[in-house]
Order: C-alpha cells, then sequence, then structure tokens
C-alpha cells in the first residue's frame, strides 16, 4: 500500500474546471472534491429544480466513488452545502433513494448562495480496499 497521493479522474462525472482534482486517494481514503448539478457531457440538465440538482450532485460522486472502486457502503462521511434550509426535506429524500441503505456521517450545509447559481454542491471521504488487495 502507498500513501502517496493519487488522482482519480473519471470521464462519468465533469472534468475539473479549476486547479483541483475530481478526488484524491491516500492511502485506503478517498477524498471527493466538491461536485456541482454538472453533467459529464457538460450538458444542460433537463431542468434547475432543487431535485434534479441534488440528484446529479449526488450522481456525481457516486461516479467518482465507482471509479475509485468503491461503492456507497464505503462514504464515511458526506458534507452537502444546500441554498435555503428549506430544501433540506427535499435533499434528504433524493439523498436516501439514491444512497440506499448507506449511512454515512453527514452534515447538511445551509448556505446563501453557491457558485454559478446553483443549489446543491456535494463532497464526500470514503474508506477503500488496498490497493494489493
Amino acid at each position: 500500500m502507498t500513501n502517496t497521493p493519487q488522482p482519480i479522474l473519471t470521464d462519468t462525472a465533469p472534468a475539473p474546471a479549476g486547479h483541483y482534482a475530481q478526488a484524491i486517494r491516500s492511502g485506503n481514503t478517498l477524498y471527493i472534491s466538491g461536485q456541482l448539478p454538472i453533467r459529464a457531457d457538460k450538458a444542460p440538465l433537463p431542468d434547475m429544480a432543487f431535485e434534479t440538482q441534488a440528484r446529479q450532485a449526488i450522481a456525481n460522486m457516486l461516479a467518482i466513488l465507482k471509479a475509485a472502486g468503491a461503492e456507497p457502503s464505503d462514504l464515511c462521511r458526506v458534507t452537502a452545502y444546500i441554498v435555503g434550509v428549506e430544501n433540506w426535506p427535499r435533499f434528504n429524500a433524493v439523498y436516501a433513494d439514491m444512497l440506499g441503505t448507506a449511512t454515512p456521517a453527514r452534515t447538511v450545509v445551509p448556505v446563501p448562495e453557491l457558485h454559478y447559481g446553483y443549489l446543491v454542491e456535494i463532497d464526500a471521504i470514503a474508506s477503500l480496499p488496498d490497493m494489493t488487495d
């Protein structure tokens, strides 16, 4: 096992738009960068409803998790930034639907605004199997 940080990059999630990696694997830990509700192909979302945005941001996180060889049950901690505390129940419903039985530690942070006017951003930390497994 190596502790040298290794970037994770998949074309099933949007490419980084700045000076950062989609995720970094360090040893058995995966750090997933904040994911906005942007499709991997950069095509517009079918609508900008809160639930649509939440579903896309979570899908991006899960795509990166999968690219690292992990699954939702490997998530240890998720942080979600949502515009408007009134969206919390709607976020929770989409999140529960998409993560199924996985219940990592989670923080939901209501914020006044996010980049590009989006309503959701989500990041995560996961535990991965040994690279030698």
